[in-house]
């Protein structure tokens, strides 16, 4: 009898796109689709008994997963928010501390491209820095002064908030230790021209509380990178 008839659900597809397949353990292609139940007889779909929750199908693997499952960023995606979470905390620490120092612009542009960003050198560095903290032209001259006059370099908003935007979306995907090497990356910055300033220090507790570390452990992670370097 079983062969005779059944209930099955008959799919629609509403969208297509890109997702990290659970069961692929990858980035594959996906159809989100919405259904509904029928009784079936001999195959033949003929009287509909109501809606099914919407899915997600992988057109590789064909497993079926909740909607939540487009929440989990794809490789790629994940690479690009690593790449910019890089990249900002490399922007933010060289502007609390200044650029008057090379040590310190070099030591932001090696993480820029070590980011991936290769072809970024010291010139598009300050550039982006002017840009997000308001400085204007005053930056490219920050290199002979050691503050532009009545300014700190500290006083960065747009960098607090490009922090916040760039690493609160991260921090869920990333292990815990990934997320203390992001920080200690940040660290290698602020110590490539000495000590930490305060306002170094305040950029770098912003950066833990954005990668939900505790306060304790970011205060050892900092102490520590001042007796071994960063690798």
């Amino acid at each position: 009898m079983s062969r005779l008839w059944g209930v099955r659900p008959r799919w629609r597809t509403d969208v297509l796109g890109d997702f990290f397949c659970p069961g692929c353990g990858g980035d594959r292609n996906y159809r989100r689709q919405h259904g509904r139940r029928w009784l079936r007889l001999l195959g033949t779909p003929v009287l509909p008994l109501g809606p099914v929750i919407g899915s997600v199908q992988c057109t590789s693997c064909h497993g079926r997963y909740g909607v939540e499952s487009l929440e989990q960023p794809t490789c790629v995606r994940l690479g690009g928010m690593l790449r910019d979470a890089q990249y900002t905390i490399a922007l933010t620490l060289l502007a609390a501390g200044g650029t008057a120092h090379r040590a310190a612009r070099e030591a932001a542009c090696a993480a820029v491209r070590e980011a991936g960003f290769e072809d970024c050198g010291e010139a598009q560095v300050l550039a982006a820095l002017a840009a997000l903290s308001g400085l204007g032209g005053e930056l490219y001259e920050a290199h002979e002064l050691e503050s532009p006059p009545g300014r700190r370099l500290g006083d960065t908003g747009g960098l607090a908030v490009e922090l916040h935007a760039v690493l609160e979306p991260l921090t869920p995907h990333i292990a815990h230790q990934g997320r203390e090497r992001l920080l200690l990356q940040g660290a290698a910055i602020a110590l490539a021209d000495g000590r930490y300033l305060p306002q170094e220090r305040e950029a770098l507790a912003t950066v833990g509380r954005c990668l939900d570390l505790p306060k304790a452990r970011v205060g050892a992670l900092l102490e520590a990178a001042t007796r071994t370097p960063y690798k």
